[in-house]
């Protein structure tokens, strides 16, 4: 498990110079986002109870177009919750390798809250920017699916209600996140060159297989993404043939499950 210290060995984030912003969530645009439905779900939704998550996705914009992502409890034990995604909307927009995704996040403060900025396409290419889980207060998980690797990364700076700021560098040979400024995981397994797949922010609801579910009197919970933005470095097909070769890029501690 890495906990964040002076003498990491880890690198400090690269600065893209020449960057260009792609992409600039505007979470009330219907031409970026859709919403209460993702093919990342069975049949595209509304459940998932596979995953473990009592959501019942919806398209009522006051559960996620302001950029507050909420969930409210339902009578049948399920829960309404917000859901956005790219896929499918009429830009179609998808992150590709080289990109840098950066984010700042409100967490809640619910037990049961399960938060998260991810990708998705095609039944995978799934890398979890983060995902929260309130019963490990001062833990982010940090996951590239693709090939497989993840950090649970603690700090003191990570706690129910904290705002945090979240940068992930989507390198072809490592993938590398950082958390306030401070680089707190590079895997070095990367995305490969040609990977892209699109945008999911969410808030789903824990069923209690591995996280608790939510106090019984838990009626409403949220996190606020303040702002999102992709940009895409210049030459950044040159610097995906760098991080492919893995020069640079610390090897991480190995990781275990919490």
């Amino acid at each position: 498990m890495h906990e964040s210290t002076p003498d990491s060995p880890l690198p400090a984030p690269r600065a893209a110079p020449g960057s260009d912003v792609v992409f600039r969530a505007d979470f009330a645009s219907e031409r970026q986002w859709v919403a209460g439905h993702s093919w990342a779900y069975p049949n595209g939704g509304p459940v998932n109870p596979g995953d473990d998550k009592l959501d019942y996705l919806v398209t009522d914009p006051a559960y996620s177009r302001s950029g507050v992502f909420r969930a409210t409890r339902r009578p049948d034990g399920k829960w309404n919750t917000g859901l956005l995604t790219t896929e499918g909307s009429r830009d179609g927009f998808m992150v590709r390798t080289g990109d840098v995704l950066e984010a700042r996040v409100r967490l809640p403060v619910e037990t049961g809250a399960w938060p998260a900025i991810w990708t998705w396409r095609d039944g995978g290419q799934e890398i979890d920017v983060f995902e929260y889980h309130p019963d490990n207060p001062d833990l982010l998980e940090l996951t590239n699916h693709v090939r497989g690797s993840n950090s649970y990364f603690r700090d003191r700076a990570i706690r129910p209600g904290a705002w945090v700021d979240l940068r992930t560098e989507f390198g072809a040979g490592s993938v590398v996140w950082s958390v306030n400024g401070t680089v707190a995981f590079a895997d070095r397994r990367g995305t490969g060159r040609g990977w892209h797949a699109y945008l999911i922010v969410n808030l789903s609801v824990c069923g209690g297989r591995y996280h608790p579910p939510p106090a019984r009197g838990t009626t409403g919970m949220s996190y606020t993404v303040s702002s999102l933005l992709v940009r895409r470095p210049t030459g950044w097909g040159a610097a995906a043939e760098r991080d492919e070769s893995g020069e640079g890029v610390a090897t991480p501690e190995e990781e275990q499950p919490v």
